[in-house]
């Protein structure tokens, strides 16, 4: 069945393999020096709903890569005990979608009644701690306006830029006009992912909370992983550390902001946001994600998301 091939738990209990794994990100985590206290998070309930805790500012490291500057575009701002910080989410929608042998932006392509990115912010618009969503879209690009009644907390912008890193950039710095500041919660999520859960952020929203830099949803590597030369095996790689990188990333938005903008000023290419903030020399947590929050990307991935949200709706 697709379903079950998508990841859906079996009859006896456990979780099976989604086979669309060959577009995503790779992370490799790296040991932890057990002397740098920076590195130590406090482990405390975290609830990201109506009572939030108070987060302690973010906390940099002394030095940087060489081959950056030595010096970062934030400063977080004091944080004074009746300050909550806000959860805010941001969804570049301005990319081609050239993969997905569509005519039109893959995000806008119908699937199961709807355009895929609807799906994706209707997800998003059931996360309780999510205070809005901005959708980052192409300049001149209205397709979303005839949709944008149905959420109560969406913003679209036009400010979309050639590359995801100035969509993303563009998006946080949009943010600010709508009230949000450096200390707030940023969720960067693909539009492509539409079948996110609101389960699956609050639990991203979870874990992060008290963590001082962040993190992302992946999964472990379950296949085993080939390089490749001339069509035929280069080589096996060790899987044992290897994870597939999802989204939402959860970040603050001024560390974002400074991240991204160092690495597009020093021409250093990423293609998330935890790059962005590993390449600052800061280690973002590895939050468990889901078979089924895959990235549409090709063709036939149209027709395993379709199963996926039609199944969802006749559940009962």
């Amino acid at each position: 069945m697709i379903l079950e091939y998508l990841g859906m738990v079996s009859s006896c209990g456990a979780r099976l393999c989604c086979p669309v794994w060959a577009h995503e990100k790779l992370k490799v985590p790296r040991p932890c020096a057990a002397a740098s206290s920076f590195y130590v998070r406090q482990r405390q309930p975290a609830c990201p709903s109506a009572d939030l805790p108070v987060i302690p500012p973010i906390n940099l490291p002394d030095s940087l890569p060489a081959s950056l500057p030595a010096s970062l575009p934030f400063k977080a701002p004091a944080e004074t005990p009746a300050r909550r910080p806000s959860v805010w989410a941001v969804v570049p929608c301005a990319g081609s979608g050239s993969r997905a042998g569509t005519d039109q932006p893959k995000q806008y392509h119908e699937v199961a009644g709807a355009p895929l990115v609807v799906h994706t912010l209707r997800a998003l618009a059931r996360v309780p701690g999510i205070r809005a969503s901005l959708a980052v879209v192409a300049a001149g690009d209205t397709f979303l306006q005839a949709w944008q009644a149905q959420f109560a907390t969406l913003y679209i912008a036009d400010c979309g830029g050639v590359t995801r890193t100035k969509s993303v950039l563009n998006g946080l710095n949009h943010l600010a006009t709508l009230g949000a500041d450096d200390l707030d919660w940023v969720l960067v999520h693909d539009a492509a992912r539409c079948l996110v859960t609101a389960d699956l952020v609050q639990s991203l929203i979870a874990a992060c909370w008290d963590d001082p830099v962040g993190g992302l949803l992946a999964l472990p590597l379950p296949d085993t992983l080939k390089s490749g030369a001339e069509g035929r095996v280069a080589a096996t790689i060790e899987r044992a550390d290897k994870w597939l990188a999802q989204t939402p990333q959860m970040f603050r938005l001024g560390a974002l902001r400074a991240a991204l903008h160092t690495c597009e000023a020093s021409g250093l290419a990423v293609t998330d946001e935890s790059s962005a903030i590993e390449a600052m020399g800061l280690r973002p947590l590895l939050v468990p994600g889901h078979a089924q929050n895959f990235k549409v990307t090709y063709p036939p991935d149209f027709a395993l998301a379709h199963s996926v949200l039609q199944a969802r709706t006749m559940a009962p």
